[in-house]
């Protein structure tokens, strides 16, 4: 790959959050052409950040997202990701809005409130980004899903799409799909998916989902529904989704220019 095709990382040290009492280091992806032009861009924040693209750190091989960004930045979509790690032992209580009997959890309101309230606005002073809620999104996978799904919801004035690629939703009893059925209908796009060898409890609670978010008015053009036959609960087999999740989730909003200059063109 050529360099000048390359996404760069940056590292933002020692994040703090004052509302889990954590700190941790942020990678930042920045796109092939954040070097060379002066534009804003779309931001997605995505979960468990050290297994994205460093097979040094990552639990069990990573997603390649610098492959990814690459792939995307070659259709004309670029976005600014944001890794952010979980923090081993406290990953279940970050990433679970509600308490299950026997797996515990719940604090994910207040990692939320970091990512809200401590992560973006700084990583807004930090990069050209463009802050509006429109191009503002959260991308996981298993637990880490399932929290973007939460602040989807429970935070639409901050964030405009998520992408939950098998997503706990077994966890609190099926919590989340009551909540996501009684709360309201947030303008905004959503990637699911579940792979056929997760089991069968994922592929239908992703099934039960997606027939909720429909009966929600969520059409074509904002649910993006995939079952990923042979798909297993893993890094690999998420990694080789996430270029067609993500550019379903940044097309309207990291495609627009690149649609203008070629008509101009």
């Amino acid at each position: 790959m050529n360099p000048a095709d390359r996404p760069s990382r940056r590292v933002l040290a020692r994040v703090r959050s004052p509302q889990r009492g954590h700190e941790r280091d942020i990678d930042v992806f920045l796109p092939p052409s954040y070097r060379r032009v002066k534009r804003r861009y779309p931001v997605v924040y995505m979960q468990d950040g050290q297994n994205l693209a460093d097979p040094h750190r990552a639990f069990a091989g990573t997603w390649e997202l610098e492959r990814a960004i690459a792939a995307l930045a070659e259709r004309g979509i670029e976005a600014i990701v944001v890794g952010i790690p979980n923090m081993g032992e406290a990953r279940v209580n970050e990433y679970t809005p509600f308490v299950d009997a026997k797996a515990g959890g719940g604090d994910g309101d207040a990692y939320l409130a970091f990512m809200e309230r401590t992560l973006k606005p700084l990583v807004d002073r930090k990069f050209r980004t463009r802050p509006e809620r429109e191009a503002t999104g959260v991308f996981g996978s298993s637990l880490g899903g399932l929290i973007c799904l939460y602040a989807l919801f429970r935070a639409p004035e901050t964030f405009g799409f998520a992408g939950a690629m098998s997503p706990s939703l077994w966890f609190a009893g099926r919590a989340m799909l009551s909540y996501i059925e009684r709360d309201g209908n947030p303008p905004a796009r959503i990637y699911l998916d579940a792979g056929t060898e997760e089991g069968a409890g994922t592929v239908r609670d992703a099934r039960e989902l997606a027939a909720i978010l429909r009966d929600k008015g969520f059409g074509d053009d904002r649910l993006r529904f995939v079952t990923d036959t042979g798909g297993r609960h893993e890094e690999a087999h998420w990694a080789r989704r996430l270029v067609p999740a993500l550019e379903f989730l940044l097309q309207p909003v990291a495609g627009e220019k690149v649609r203008r200059r070629r008509r101009l063109g």
